[in-house]
């Protein structure tokens, strides 16, 4: 009963592709003699054929039919090589009959493939216009160097530790690396959609929450190339702290939602303090500076400081291992105070999990959650003087001083 199940399962899959990528092609086509060869019902039949062929005759039956396929596909672009010189249909054919195949071992996974398939199909003429209109070459070239980076190198990456206090890991850098990478073509992507006065700051806060420090050094990345947006700039770093507050507030209360109840005042002051500040940056530009200046897209981010503010955060981890090591577990109040120069979150979850099994009491939570949150603003003022500068510094230094004195006054109202 399971199998059968199971084959019926794999037969909608491929007759939903088949029909799915053969309904746009069947739009496209045209009618009389003109028209393409293959449309919805040749679609459809290739899907079902790549189904039965590997059901019944295995990979060797798939590899004899794509082979005729291929066959036919190569005729009929013969005879209409001179009206559509294009290999899109072709091509998307024998796609069609592989994905009709795979139904038959991972039916979602081919049906994934089959909707971006039909997607890429449908939007042919948008792609093209994006392509060739408003992609620059810097922007491809980013493009590809993100692709690799993820793809390619960060597989390669060994997953272990290689220095004697277990900091240094090159695929938790390289993830790193990448992430930063991504986080600046992300924000380079909002601003050419939604301008650089909204574009910057929305990209930050969701950013922020993969890493408030990498969104800043993102942001200086963007000084050289926009220096007349650097209010809005270091604006969107001082936001992208909002993402923190939230992410600590839902450690805590995923772990237990009583551990919010002594810490909900300092962060709810925290992120007010973030707000007011970012939003007098924006609206209060100096003489002569422009909060909406046309972006200049020669690229998405650079490579060279990705690299050194990686290095940078690396050296900062490697330098707080080295301190416990050598100095000994001195209290939670030292490991918050080190562990959080390099990551606010895990030294969070690390005192959510020792209040959680009753070795710290819940009322002692605040002291070392904000000591861990206050030496990551002290590693996000020193991301943000190496990616932008000593001016861009300037205006987010007294935005994580100010959020910080007011997490800590926040305690005295809790």
């Amino acid at each position: 009963m399971s199998e059968s199940f199971n084959s019926m399962t794999g037969v909608a899959a491929a007759l939903g592709i088949g029909m799915l990528v053969g309904f746009e092609r069947e739009r496209r086509k045209g009618q009389g003699e003109s028209r393409a060869s293959a449309g919805l019902r040749t679609f459809t039949i290739s899907a079902l054929l790549g189904y039965v062929a590997i059901k019944v005759g295995g990979a060797l039956l798939l590899a004899i039919a794509a082979g005729g396929l291929a066959l036919l596909v190569a005729v009929a672009y013969w005879r209409s090589q001179s009206k559509d010189p294009g290999l899109t249909s072709e091509v998307a054919l024998i796609t069609v009959l592989v994905l009709g195949a795979l139904c038959s071992t991972e039916p979602r996974l081919a049906i994934a493939l089959g909707v971006i398939v039909a997607g890429l199909l449908a939007y042919r003429q948008k792609l093209h216009d994006i392509a060739l209109g408003q992609l620059t070459d810097g922007e491809i070239r980013d493009g590809l160097i993100l692709l690799i980076a993820a793809l390619v190198l960060l597989p390669l990456a060994p997953d272990r530790y290689i220095d004697p206090y277990t900091s240094i890991n090159p695929h938790t850098i390289w993830t790193l690396t990448v992430l930063l990478l991504t986080l600046g073509a992300v924000g380079h992507i909002a601003v050419r959609i939604l301008g650089t006065r909204y574009g910057y700051v929305i990209s930050a806060i969701a950013s922020g929450f993969a890493s408030s420090t990498a969104t800043i050094a993102a942001m200086g990345n963007f000084v050289a190339s926009q220096p007349g947006n650097i209010r809005t700039l270091a604006a969107a770093g001082i936001f992208s702290n909002l993402a923190t507050m939230a992410q600590v507030a839902l450690i805590l209360g995923a772990v237990d939602i009583s551990l919010l109840r002594p810490i909900w005042i300092p962060l709810l002051c925290g992120a007010v303090a973030t707000a007011i500040y970012g939003l007098c940056l924006m609206r209060s530009p100096r003489d002569g500076e422009v909060n909406d200046e046309p972006v200049k897209a020669e690229g998405a981010f650079s490579l060279k400081l990705a690299l050194i503010v990686t290095l940078t955060m690396t050296g900062i981890t490697f330098l707080s291992a080295v301190m416990l090591d050598q100095f000994g577990q001195a209290g939670v109040m030292i490991t918050a105070t080190l562990t959080g120069f390099a990551d606010a979150h895990s030294s969070t979850a690390s005192i959510a999990a020792l209040a959680k099994s009753g070795q710290l009491p819940i009322t002692a939570i605040v002291a070392p959650a904000l000591i861990a949150v206050s030496s990551n603003s002290v590693s996000k003022c020193v991301v943000a003087w190496i990616s932008g500068g000593r001016q861009f510094a300037m205006y987010v230094i007294p935005g994580q001083v100010l959020l910080t004195l007011a997490m800590w006054l926040g305690v005295l109202w809790s």
